[in-house]
């Protein structure tokens, strides 16, 4: 209720701000509330912002919208005198709608651009490729970082002078998946650092690009990831699959099968093929043969997959399939062999119909960081930031290995007072990087101090950049403070309105009763019937007759139903009721008088209304019409409090400048 109630309130009265296309040398004040000056450009952009259907601007709309915007004002003011504005649960809300609006301010606009390009580009590409992966800490120190490249590159030598990538995988890669393992008892087969296929999206982005700027069959120069140094080798690379969905049999391989054991269930597996070829239906077949128990009894049905769910094996005969309903010969993966059938599929679409996903996984994605490094390139040029990096240095003396347990203070870097960094105008000095490093500390695992500080400091700059960007946007971009504005006024709008008029109509029933008393003439009814409808699930017409006749010695409701109703059976029912035209057809249709109408043939039912009496017009008790009462009292209530408003404050509005507007 609270956002749509308050994304009303936004639409009918944004507020002000001075938009550039108004903005004049002189610019006249059109209306004063309560101190408050309202300039014509002022007044002027928020009417034409509410202009929705784009009517003509004339006089009468013009002093219309003036009366409005006047009852804003003196609301939003009453609500500013009152305190509100300075409540802690008003300013944590602002606070997270301003966080909101400001995200947009906060991205380098072009780097997202392009990199929403490059990644719809590669999505048209699904890549199968090999990795090697040597760990390093993404904070660790150079030393420590040269030895894993060294290592990595030696690797890299090995297999360019001819030897297997995979078999050096499983020797060497700190990757697990590459070798054979041993999890709950049975042996995990080794991948050999084959990552299968993927696309974009599916891998951290420095990997991502090591692997689609590596042509098919050479191996990478290594690439550095936050898990360490990467080489990687690209064996694949193939139009994209999209999303298909297929149906398959699969026929599992035991653990240790033998090649005669395969060679068998290949034989097996042809024979189903060519039952399927010859008419036989592929679900039924999938029930009966497929080991896949949990697709076997739905068809051999899976859920929709992309190239990177299912094993590179798979996706290898899937993409071979060419029409829809086509079933792929039997093809042997790891698991066992397989006859798959093509249901559906959807190709990628166009860049418009990736568009909004893609910028959802394009904020969730590390190559965000590519548009957060050309946001904080901008910021510090057009500020000026300036940096000593010797100060920084002063932290290596200061700072211990108890800052890994979360127990480092702050007192350490007493005495440090040198400036860090300067900002636009604002310095930043060593303490407040010491206040940042002991706020952020957490327990981790030991490191070069050096390289720790190091790491800390740039994120410190980074947060501080992005802070003081922050603080600027409403002084740089007029559109953004508006945006707050609206939502300021328009939170405190929605709390006091919700005081004074909403809630309290609702809890004021001593209010409503007396607003009741004195407009009921307002609810009224118009004429009814009290009237009661028989409905019996027959049309013997000795049995109608026996109702008839029930009905007119005016027998109880109770005897009636137990006359014609049994434990076993309900045929008939009765319902006695006001009514008034247009609640009922069959109510419309018969004549207004009092007593037995009739009865009405329909759909093998019968119906008999019996009309009491003619209620003439009186008016609606209070909780026959509560909803439109309290609407009304509410509306009371706020026409009154606008009343007081107006006699509270003083507001003028100048008219020769209302009249000057064309």
């Amino acid at each position: 209720m609270k956002k749509t109630l308050f994304g009303l309130f936004a639409l009918i009265f944004m507020v002000l701000s001075v938009s550039p296309a108004f903005a004049q040398d002189k610019d006249p004040v059109i209306l004063s509330v309560a101190g408050e000056e309202i300039t014509k450009s002022e007044f002027l952009n928020v009417y034409m912002k509410n202009n929705v259907n784009s009517e003509v601007l004339d006089r009468k709309s013009l002093e219309e919208y003036m009366e409005l915007f006047i009852n804003f004002r003196l609301k939003v003011h009453e609500a500013q005198v009152l305190g509100l504005d300075t409540a802690r649960t008003f300013r944590d809300e602002l606070a997270g709608y301003r966080k909101q609006l400001a995200q947009p301010y906060l991205i380098d606009e072009e780097m997202n651009k392009s990199m929403l390009q490059e990644a719809y580009d590669r999505k048209k590409t699904d890549i199968r490729a090999s990795h090697i992966l040597i760990r390093v800490d993404r904070n660790a120190s150079p030393a420590d970082s040269l030895a894993a490249y060294k290592k990595v590159m030696a690797l890299r030598k090995r297999i360019l002078k001819g030897e297997d990538f995979g078999k050096i995988a499983m020797e060497s890669s700190d990757d697990l998946s590459a070798r054979d393992r041993q999890l709950e008892g049975r042996t995990i087969k080794g991948n050999r650092g084959d990552l299968g296929y993927f696309t974009v999206f599916d891998m951290v982005y420095p990997f991502e690009n090591g692997a689609y700027n590596t042509p098919v069959g050479e191996v990478s120069m290594p690439v550095r990831s936050d898990f360490g140094y990467h080489l990687i080798k690209v064996t694949d690379r193939k139009p994209a699959l999209g999303r298909v969905q297929v149906a398959h049999i699969m026929m599992r391989l035991p653990a240790n099968a033998t090649a005669e054991d395969s060679a068998k269930m290949e034989q097996k597996a042809n024979e189903i093929y060519q039952r399927i070829l010859a008419g036989e239906d592929f679900g039924r077949l999938a029930d009966q043969f497929s080991d896949d128990r949990s697709t076997a009894t739905k068809g051999g049905v899976l859920p929709w997959f992309g190239a990177n769910k299912m094993i590179p094996e798979f996706i290898s005969e899937i993409t071979k399939i060419k029409e829809l309903n086509e079933v792929a010969k039997p093809f042997i993966t790891p698991f066992g062999w397989h006859i798959v059938k093509l249901l559906d599929r959807k190709p990628i679409g166009t860049y418009q119909d990736n568009l909004n996903d893609m910028k959802q996984s394009l904020t969730r994605s590390d190559r965000a960081k590519r548009s957060e490094e050309a946001l904080l390139s901008r910021i510090k040029r057009e500020y000026k930031f300036t940096e000593n990096l010797k100060a920084r240095d002063d932290f290596y003396k200061v700072v211990t290995d108890s800052i890994f347990s979360g127990k480092w203070s702050a007192k350490e870097a007493a005495g440090l007072k040198k400036n860090l960094f300067t900002i636009g105008r604002k310095g930043i000095s060593q303490q407040d990087f010491a206040a940042w490093l002991a706020k952020n500390q957490r327990k981790r695992n030991k490191e070069d101090i050096r390289a720790y500080v190091n790491g800390m400091y740039a994120g410190f700059v980074n947060e501080t950049l992005l802070n003081y960007e922050d603080s600027q946007l409403e002084s740089k971009y007029p559109d953004f403070k508006m945006l707050v504005k609206e939502y300021h006024d328009g939170i405190l709008l929605f709390e006091l309105t919700d005081r004074k008029i909403w809630s309290k109509a609702v809890k004021d029933t001593a209010g409503l009763e007396d607003f009741y008393k004195k407009n009921k003439n307002k609810y009224m009814w118009d004429q009814r019937i009290d009237a009661t409808v028989y409905t019996y699930s027959s049309t013997d017409d000795k049995k109608l007759a026996e109702l008839r006749k029930a009905i007119k010695k005016e027998l109880t409701a109770p005897e009636i139903l137990a006359q014609f109703n049994s434990d076993s059976a309900t045929l008939l029912t009765i319902d006695r009721r006001k009514y008034q035209k247009g609640d009922n057809e069959m109510i419309d249709s018969i004549a207004w008088k009092p007593g037995l109408v009739p009865e009405i043939i329909d759909n093998g039912k019968a119906y008999l209304i019996y009309i009491h009496s003619i209620v003439a017009p009186e008016p609606k008790k209070l909780d026959e019409a509560r909803g439109l009462i309290t609407a009304d009292y509410q509306n009371y209530l706020e026409q009154e409090w606008i009343k007081e408003l107006r006699a509270k404050y003083p507001f003028k509005v100048n008219e020769a400048v209302l009249s000057s507007i064309k």
